[in-house]
């Protein structure tokens, strides 16, 4: 997948990176987006909410670059049907991604193999019940069984557990959320155990449980085909350290 390992051992890597650099940053990181992603940035009211963008955006290309070996700037999306995002494959070939935020903090998921989706959540009391109308019977049946103090654990874990495998599955909002299961405990390999669209295909799918930072949940969904795969974090450190010595 990078160049110096490429597409060999199916590893997929992760990236956290901070949504909130200081303000001369994130001018550096808006000269690298489009001129739609600056039309976008410009619609947003608030500044606090343009900058997370213009840094999303921004780290999400130049992070993209890196496997590429292209100028940021001249990174291509495209969009499927139901809004998920992707590389245009004539330009770039074949490069898997997916981006999820929550509060100050980005998580990016890169694969040269596998489709996948991340989502990442800051950890905080609910104000509704969002597993009413969100979860499934069983994943309700098997939150009820936790103690009153693993509740809101036990409900993140499952959020971004399906809201990962909505994103890896490409069709949005379109998936019924309770049209499938994913287990809810602490276990090292989390399942997606009921899949209405293809009951015969839940060995094809891979969970992770990912532990971002503190205070927040995270989870990875791919598609592995039941091929092997395993995790690397990544950093941006090490990423500006490949660039400065490139540039040497």
């Amino acid at each position: 997948m990078r160049p110096e390992t490429a597409g060999s051992d199916g590893i997929i890597d992760l990236w956290l990176f901070d949504l909130e650099p200081a303000l001369p940053d994130v001018h550096d990181l808006e000269r690298l987006l489009s001129g739609d992603e600056r039309t976008r940035a410009a619609a947003f009211v608030f500044d606090e909410d343009r900058n997370r963008y213009i840094a999303g955006r921004g780290r999400l290309r130049e992070i993209l670059a890196h496997y590429l070996g292209l100028p940021p700037q001249d990174i291509r999306f495209t969009y499927n049907a139901y809004g998920k995002p992707g590389l245009d494959a004539g330009l770039h070939g074949v490069l898997h991604f997916n981006l999820s935020h929550s509060a100050g903090l980005a998580l990016l998921a890169v694969s040269d193999r596998y489709s996948l989706g991340a989502d990442i959540e800051q950890v905080a009391p609910l104000k509704e019940d969002v597993a009413a109308y969100c979860f499934s019977d069983a994943e309700r049946s098997d939150l009820a069984a936790l103690r009153p103090g693993e509740y809101l654990d036990g409900f993140y874990r499952c959020w971004t557990r399906k809201e990962a495998f909505v994103k890896a599955h490409g069709e949005g909002l379109s998936l019924p959320l309770q049209s499938f299961d994913v287990s809810i405990g602490t276990e090292a390999a989390p399942l997606l155990k009921r899949l209405d669209s293809d009951p015969s295909g839940l060995r094809n799918w891979k969970l992770f449980n990912l532990a971002p930072a503190p205070g927040f949940a995270g989870a990875l969904a791919v598609l592995t085909g039941g091929r092997n795969s395993r995790l690397q974090w990544r950093s941006l450190e090490e990423l500006y350290a490949v660039s400065r010595a490139s540039s040497m």
